[in-house]
């Protein structure tokens, strides 16, 4: 199944999901920045791909504002060479705004991220020979406060069929890619991984995640990632 089509699947199946409080906002940056995706997945998401970089969900200045996963605007504005218009999701928090390409507010975690794929492969035609990068889940949920609440914080009548559309979804990602090697950022990844491809023959294990919330990941996420990567059998 093509890319596009594992993206339309998954929207229709989480669009039909209710939370409930404390999750008060829900954003599906693939159904209000699928412009940006779409691109994403036409320049990046053909062919085979050795190495499957799985993150959790999409960030509130990441792929919440530019569609694409770890999505810092200025790198996939500078290097990925990706800007489309971005919309609004149906109900927007006043402290969570979409502002698209236009979002002033850097995502650590993604400008790490791709960052380290920039400044390793100059171009992003090298990285893409080898790496694709995807979210697991594409929701972001917020509490009225404006906290972010991570999927597996959700209780599990919602979190079972929400992690079921993600499961199929992922599943079908990688008998896309084939990769040798799905490597989840941050242990949530890694473990839905686990469940989602058991029996399709490829090597599971994890990097360090490099949000600003852990404190390992402030102490030099590139080179913790790089040496986790080559103890995983990854070639960079």
């Amino acid at each position: 199944m093509a890319l596009p089509q594992i993206t339309d699947q998954l929207v229709a199946e989480v669009e039909r999901l209710r939370f409930a409080p404390p999750v008060t906002h829900v954003y599906n940056p693939l159904v209000y920045a699928r412009a940006s995706h779409d691109l994403y997945l036409q320049r990046f998401g053909r062919g085979r791909r050795r190495y499957l970089l799985l993150g959790m969900n999409p960030g509130p200045f990441g792929m919440a504002q530019t569609g694409i996963p770890f999505g810092e605007v200025q790198l996939v504005r500078d290097w990925l060479g990706i800007e489309a218009p971005v919309g609004k999701p149906p109900r927007e928090h006043p402290k969570r705004p979409v502002q698209g390409f236009g979002c002033p507010r850097s995502e650590v975690s993604g400008a790490r991220l791709w960052g380290w794929a920039r400044d390793k492969f100059t171009t992003y035609e090298q990285f893409f020979n080898c790496f694709y990068i995807a979210n697991y889940c594409p929701l972001v949920f917020m509490a009225e406060s404006g906290r972010n609440i991570t999927p597996d914080k959700l209780p599990a009548e919602e979190r079972e069929p929400l992690f079921a559309a993600c499961d199929r979804a992922l599943r079908a990602t990688v008998e896309h890619f084939r990769p040798t090697h799905i490597i989840g950022v941050g242990a949530f990844a890694e473990k839905r991984a686990q469940i989602a491809c058991e029996g399709l023959g490829v090597q599971i294990g994890r990097i360090l995640h490099p949000s600003p919330a852990s404190p390992a990941a402030n102490r030099g996420w590139d080179a913790q990632a790089e040496k986790q990567l080559r103890a995983l059998g990854v070639e960079i």
